[in-house]
């Protein structure tokens, strides 16, 4: 009896254990690196006080059930920049970017780039694919066109 007692409370301890370690990962892989970014009238709006850690922030935006995703990050020299999440080379593997300090890392060639010159002039090849943004006092806005115009990497 003593025996069965043992058997069901190991057991009950493995399920539960089991039950945790389930609900966490779901939990942690729901979250993700991106953030939904917030469009009204045609236009992604990013708080400029969100860049001020030096950190890249990933954001995503839906278009027709295609997930088009960017970052943006404060450059040492105070600018702010923004990007696609992939490149003219990389796109396929969709393995996207990471920071790595004061540059951004292709997680699939393991080219870096540094940040304060991403934009319009660092294009082709690995560079991570430029998007245009206006800033506006506190408010960084990228317009739904120029979102869709980057769909072709996603």
């Amino acid at each position: 009896m003593v025996r069965n007692r043992t058997k069901q409370v190991v057991l009950t301890g493995v399920l539960m254990v089991a039950l945790l370690v389930g609900a966490a990962s779901v939990f942690a892989f729901s979250l993700g690196k991106y953030e939904k970014v917030k469009v009204s009238d045609g236009v992604a709006t990013i708080p400029v006080e969100k860049l001020a850690d030096g950190k890249a922030h990933f954001y995503k935006f839906e278009d027709g059930g295609k997930e088009i995703t960017f970052f943006a990050a404060k450059a040492a020299d105070g600018s702010i920049k923004t990007a696609f999440d992939a490149c003219d080379s990389c796109y396929k593997s969709k393995k996207g970017y990471e920071q790595q300090g004061d540059k951004m890392n292709c997680k699939n060639c393991n080219q870096k780039f540094a940040i304060n010159r991403l934009g319009p002039n660092a294009t082709g090849g690995c560079n991570p694919g430029y998007l245009p943004h206006q800033q506006s006092g506190n408010f960084i806005t990228i317009s739904v066109t120029d979102l869709k115009g980057g769909a072709r990497y996603f």
